[in-house]
């Protein structure tokens, strides 16, 4: 058993600069089968940072106050996302290859606090995760592979045409 006080998990932020409080919760509890992750956003920020799956996991997201705003779509192109809102007490969930981005819309005042939960594991099979992006060779969105450099920064890779960008 192992208890846990969200205030006492440390602080973990992206890469990508994309929210400003994270705190893995999943690892301060060792769990291996099941990631917790405690968000809070301010306005214009998000859960992830782009449009992206995982081919691996589903994904919950439960709003404990404020407002978030989710972009969906059942394949790589943001040109086809539908946008879906949940308020405070609301809990949205994503199978494994539905792509989403979860928000606070930059329009908004409040902060939205909320949990995001992952399952069968506790972490992410990089290579698993596709993200929409804007490929400089192709021209256009294309799901681009996701992997994380030593350096803790991250690459991905075109599966259209194999050009790399890294953030």
């Amino acid at each position: 058993m192992r208890k846990v006080a969200i205030d006492d998990v440390d602080i973990e932020r992206s890469p990508l600069g994309v929210h400003s409080v994270r705190r893995p919760v999943s690892d301060a509890l060792g769990t291996e089968h099941f990631a917790m992750n405690y968000f809070e956003l301010e306005p214009g920020e998000s859960f992830s940072g782009g449009l992206h799956t995982h081919h691996d996991q589903e994904e919950l997201f439960y709003v404990q106050s404020g407002e978030a705003t989710f972009d969906v779509a059942d394949e790589p192109s943001s040109d086809a996302t539908e946008q879906v809102t949940v308020g405070a007490g609301e809990v949205i969930r994503f199978p494994p290859g539905q792509y989403q981005e979860g928000f606070n819309d930059e329009d908004n005042d409040d902060p939205v606090v909320g949990f995001a939960f992952g399952a069968p594991d506790s972490k992410h099979d990089w290579e698993d995760i596709e993200s929409v992006l804007h490929c400089s060779e192709c021209g256009e969105e294309t799901g681009h592979g996701m992997s994380l450099t030593e350096e803790g920064s991250f690459e991905f890779t075109c599966l259209e045409c194999g050009n790399e960008l890294t953030f």
